[in-house]
């Protein structure tokens, strides 16, 4: 490198000085500046110059497709250069050292561990109200008599004579449980019992018992229903159903709730424009009466949807076996179709049976597949026979009581008339559906805001006249979007007196409670 611009430059600063009767320091460093500037671009000029003769080396230069590009090679030699420098770099481990005890303690102290659960939420730690006898139309809650409207004991069996007695006798002759699952001598012979007449009542060929009313849909929708299916399902089915779904891992389509033509529109998009949907398994899936609204199914336009589009239709009848049709054969007798339509038909026999456990019913090859495939059926314990014995009963008792189905609808219907004018709520139910669902007319805007309003009501109506009836709180993994409300269910043995004393004091209740939220 050429040093003579420094020297100059230093040389003539110090010659300057020289000439200068005034000595001044500041001259040198100005000189110094100037010639390292001058060195650094002549540095830069220096290096510019041997690249471009690297990039204008014959060598160097490619046509790709008619295009001249030069400097590849160089290019891909710096990269070789800089990928063998790394690829030769040693990766950086730590020191291997053992933690002192102190080290270990420190760290423990300041690990926090995940929490297991969501945060408990105000709401989650009220206490609910608790039953110290049976849940008949009259039930001792903490302590004090009231009129339960908070069980779906729609036919009045809950401490019913003959339904005791079936229990006692077979207590005494089975004991209380099975100890197994049907498969594995869980079978009792009061269970072959109990399902053939479930499917005789209903007029099916067969029908299997489930442990659990939750578990028959828990179970049945994933024994038919797997992964690549089309279920097409209304969007205020309960929990029991939405969980089946999910454990189904099939594409879920929801449509509005009860709407025929929203339900229409959503099977006539998923066959026209799914060329693959007609090669796939496709369900509708539906509630007799809806447990979320009251609201109850409207049957024949749902087969005729299906019939059209080519779909299977999966019913769940948990609160409309016993209630709807003249002889309380549920929802298919109601709208007069044959039950042969309905590919599946499960139910809870928890309401209007006053037992426990669920069913489902339909052609032998629905229930021969559930037997091998079904998982609550082949891996849970049978349902205890005692059980089993009391749902047999019950069905004879409604066989013989034809006048209970009419008896409920007679109540129902005063329940409706005397709720109908209650200032600041509205009925959301079917008129012949036996719950009863009162909702804000007026909603505060919020969930949590509207669940605070309807439960002070319910608590009210419990405390100053004692009238025991629910909020339809939902937990966090039910994904139902239908607005919340009070549940009420009407029983055939509640008395006249019963149902009016219901009406005034829920009345009275919400004018009080509602009043400065009907003014805002």
């Amino acid at each position: 490198m050429d040093c003579s611009p420094v020297k100059t430059a230093i040389l003539g600063g110090w010659a300057k000085h020289k000439l200068n009767s005034t000595p001044d320091p500041s001259v040198c460093v100005v000189a110094l500046q100037v010639a390292m500037e001058s060195a650094a671009l002549n540095f830069v000029n220096t290096t510019l110059n041997w690249v471009t003769l690297a990039l204008d080396a014959p060598a160097a230069r490619a046509v790709v497709f008619g295009v001249h590009i030069g400097g590849h090679l160089f290019v891909e030699v710096l990269l070789l250069v800089v990928i063998l420098f790394l690829l030769s770099q040693k990766s950086y481990k730590p020191p291997k050292r053992p933690l002192t005890k102190k080290e270990i303690d420190e760290l423990c102290d300041e690990w926090v561990p995940e929490s297991l659960t969501p945060p408990i939420t105000e709401e989650m730690q009220s206490e609910p109200p608790v039953l110290e006898s049976a849940a008949g139309p009259h039930a001792i809650v903490n302590g004090k008599e009231v009129v339960n409207f908070a069980s779906a004991n729609y036919l009045g069996f809950i401490g019913h004579e003959k339904l005791r007695d079936s229990c006692t006798f077979a207590l005494e002759k089975y004991g209380v449980g099975s100890c197994g699952p049907r498969g594995f001598y869980g079978t009792i012979d009061v269970h072959l019992d109990c399902e053939a007449k479930i499917a005789n009542f209903l007029g099916t060929t067969d029908s299997i018992l489930y442990s659990y009313g939750l578990s028959t849909m828990f179970s049945a929708i994933p024994c038919f229903c797997k992964k690549g299916d089309i279920i097409v399902v209304d969007e205020g089915v309960h929990w029991g159903i939405q969980n089946g779904l999910y454990l189904s891992r099939s594409t879920i389509v929801y449509f509005k709730h009860n709407d025929m033509e929203s339900l229409e529109k959503t099977l006539e998009k998923i066959t026209a424009k799914n060329q693959r949907a007609k090669k796939l398994r496709r369900y509708i899936v539906v509630e007799a009466v809806y447990q979320n609204s009251g609201q109850i199914a409207p049957l024949d336009k749902i087969i005729k949807l299906k019939e059209k589009y080519r779909f299977r239709v999966l019913l769940d009848e948990s609160n409309s076996i016993g209630v709807l049709g003249h002889s309380g054969r549920g929802l298919t007798e109601y709208c007069r179709v044959p039950i042969e339509k309905i590919d599946i038909v499960t139910a809870s026999m928890g309401h209007a049976l006053a037992t426990e456990g669920g069913f489902c019913t339909g052609s032998a090859r629905v229930i021969d597949h559930q037997r091998l495939s079904s998982s609550g059926y082949v891996f849970s314990a049978s349902l205890p026979p005692y059980l089993a014995s009391a749902a047999i009963t019950a069905i004879d008792v409604l066989e013989q009581n034809p006048d209970l189905t009419s008896k409920l609808k007679e109540n129902i219907a005063i329940l409706w008339k005397g709720l109908s004018d209650v200032q600041g709520l509205s009925i959301a139910s079917n008129p012949e559906s036996p719950i009863v669902f009162l909702r804000l007319e007026k909603s505060t805007g919020s969930v949590k805001g509207d669940l605070q309003l309807l439960e002070d009501l319910a608590n009210r109506a419990l405390k100053e006249a004692s009238v025991f009836v629910v909020v339809s709180k939902r937990s966090t993994v039910d994904k139902c979007p239908l607005p919340v409300g009070i549940r009420m269910f009407v029983s055939a043995a509640h008395s006249e007196c019963d149902l009016l004393k219901a009406c005034s004091s829920l009345k009275k209740v919400a004018g009080v409670v509602l009043k400065d939220h009907i003014c805002a």
